[in-house]
């Protein structure tokens, strides 16, 4: 059995907007980063993330990146409170209604067949739930709903 998730969202501005508001630092960290993003998402670079709600920056490779369509990030997998390994996240964009929306997709694997691997993609489900629902948010009215939401 692979453990892994998708999540997706519709947001209602065309592609090169909501790709743009993923992969530029200062957008992402208006939205999402709460602790603030630094880097922008270029191929065979290496960013850093923060969140209030897991301090400390971590790094994120970025694997692979399709201006419009797709992004392909690489970064530390915790489960039980232990650092064991890597996941692949992939955030995949595509228009519909004649390029006036995108449908927004994110998944993630590489999770361990054990309680804590479950456990951890659960939360990392709930968390990547959030950044879409955040994203739409403020690609549509800039208003970044995750604001005071962790501290």
């Amino acid at each position: 059995m692979e453990v892994k998730f998708k999540v997706s969202a519709y947001v209602s501005r065309p592609v090169r907007e909501v790709f743009e508001a993923v992969a530029d630092p200062p957008q992402l960290s208006s939205y999402f980063t709460t602790g603030g993003a630094v880097g922008r998402l270029d191929p065979g670079t290496t960013v850093q993330w923060d969140f209030h709600d897991f301090p400390g920056a971590f790094p994120v490779e970025v694997v692979e990146v399709v201006p419009g369509e797709r992004i392909v990030l690489r970064w530390g997998r915790r489960e039980g409170g232990e650092a064991v390994g890597q996941n692949t996240v992939t955030f995949t964009f595509a228009p519909v209604d004649g390029g006036t929306r995108t449908h927004v997709t994110v998944s993630e694997e590489g999770w361990s067949e054990t309680q804590a691997g479950l456990d951890a993609a659960f939360g990392n489900c709930m968390g990547w739930s959030q950044m879409l629902a955040a994203l739409k948010v403020w690609v549509e009215h800039k208003i970044n709903l995750r604001e005071g939401m962790y501290r």
